[in-house]
């Protein structure tokens, strides 16, 4: 994949034709320098994206739950376990 320079913060990407649908300029906060490693090879069949064009992770179990206590509230966390291709996931 290539990559041109748009002024001083923004680049514009050669994107594969699956991803013809994405917009091809990238502000450079949202892009992050990747060494290839051939294992973690994803292919573009295994990502879904929605309409708003995030990604599409399923959950695939509760793995704890616990509820912090405040002085005038209770706010319950739950950590998750996601199915992903790169491994698993939790938040």
């Amino acid at each position: 994949m290539h990559s041109i320079r748009i002024g001083k913060v923004a680049y514009k990407l050669e994107l594969p034709k699956e991803l013809r649908n994405i917009h091809p300029t990238f502000h450079v906060s949202n892009l992050k320098k990747c060494l290839v490693d051939e294992n973690l090879h994803i292919s573009l069949n295994d990502v879904h994206i929605d309409e708003s064009m995030h990604f599409v992770e399923k959950p695939v179990e509760i793995m704890d739950r616990e509820v912090k206590q405040f002085k005038c509230s209770r706010i319950p966390i739950v950590k998750v376990r996601w199915e992903s291709k790169r491994g698993p996931e939790f938040t």
